[in-house]
């Protein structure tokens, strides 16, 4: 049965996608999936914004009314086309730093979500996804080696798995992105590939799942995330 439990649209989040939430849903339609995750952004505080955000003027307090129409968009959805397709309600969180515990909590204390996707873009607060300059800052914040800033990403990671235990874990090693090589073999590096291991493990014990996340290939990338050494390991487990 095709489903996805990871989506965006350019309603709700800007720069993500460019059509309204309801083309998206009619798009999954239309490919015949049965299941479609909605997960928009969760708010970030004032400091994480993007650049285009902090141009557009967008606050916390932005992101909360945004949060709130998305929520009423998404019921009215999922209540049109429920005889076509199952919308769960969901959210992406952003684990920016311990303090991101308190914004998740309060986004699924406040709304009636059915599940979340686990994620980390940042690293040492600084964006590792978004482009080569701030890439290289993280990279210079870790000690100036993308194996060095790799160890630090899946330690950041391991911390968000173990605040929130996520139900879906995104983009598992969207580290690889903006990297010297993003198609080479974490098992060069041992001490990423013992993080690695650690991690998996961890979701494992709770029953939490990876997604299979294709917007790699979109970006350039051979394999999606996780990459097939990660997905290997994952059928031993």
């Amino acid at each position: 049965m095709p489903f996805s439990h990871h989506s965006h649209s350019g309603q709700f989040c800007p720069g993500h996608a460019s059509e309204s939430l309801e083309q998206v849903v009619q798009t999954a339609i239309a490919k015949g999936l049965r299941v479609f995750g909605l997960t928009e952004h969760m708010p970030r505080d004032d400091r994480d914004q993007y650049p285009e955000e902090r141009e557009a003027g967008f606050n916390l307090a932005w992101h909360f009314t945004n949060e709130a129409a998305y929520i009423q968009e998404a019921l009215r959805l999922r209540d049109k086309y429920k005889s076509e397709i199952a919308l769960p309600l969901g959210f992406e969180c952003d684990w920016i730093r311990q303090e991101s515990r308190a914004l998740i909590e309060r986004s699924i204390s406040a709304h009636p979500y059915d599940y979340f996707v686990g994620s980390v873009h940042h690293v040492h607060t600084v964006p590792i996804d978004y482009d080569a300059a701030m890439y290289a800052d993280a990279k210079q914040k870790a000690g100036g080696t993308d194996e060095r800033l790799f160890e630090d990403y899946f330690d950041a990671q391991l911390d968000m798995l173990e605040a929130t235990r996520p139900p879906v874990v995104g983009h598992f090693d969207l580290i690889r992105l903006k990297s010297t090589s993003p198609d080479g073999s974490f098992k060069s590096m041992p001490a990423v590939w013992e993080r690695i291991i650690r991690n998996l493990k961890f979701v494992a014990s709770y029953g939490g799942i990876l997604e299979i996340n294709t917007a790699a290939l979109r970006k350039g990338m051979r394999e999606p995330y996780p990459n097939r050494e990660i997905c290997q390991l994952l059928q031993k487990a």
